[in-house]
């Protein structure tokens, strides 16, 4: 039988923590809850735990409803009614969150 001697190797003796890529202004999509599958905007990122929040969270802004298609043969009123736009801000959980490029 042989035998095999492994040497492990620390490639990188001091600690590197992994390069932040949810930041402000990053489109991002909700995941989970009332506006899950809505795209939204980081207005600010919290990386730290706060004392009411005991996670990584951000601040987000996004459209909850988006305008309707407007014909031509349409009138003012009902056009005025269709591009109405309903606006969201919410604080969100990294986890419920997903980054896109």
């Amino acid at each position: 039988m042989r035998q095999y001697n492994f040497v492990l190797f620390d490639f990188c003796p001091e600690r590197k923590t992994m390069g932040k890529f949810i930041k402000s202004g990053r489109v991002v999509l909700l995941l989970n809850g009332r506006y899950a599958g809505r795209k939204a905007v980081i207005v600010k990122n919290f990386d730290e735990a706060t004392s009411d929040k005991h996670y990584g969270h951000a601040l987000v802004a996004g459209i909850d409803r988006y305008p309707l298609r407007v014909n031509k043969k349409m009138g003012k009123k009902r056009t005025a009614r269709r591009c109405k736009i309903k606006p969201f801000v919410k604080v969100v959980n990294y986890n419920h969150i997903m980054p896109t490029r």
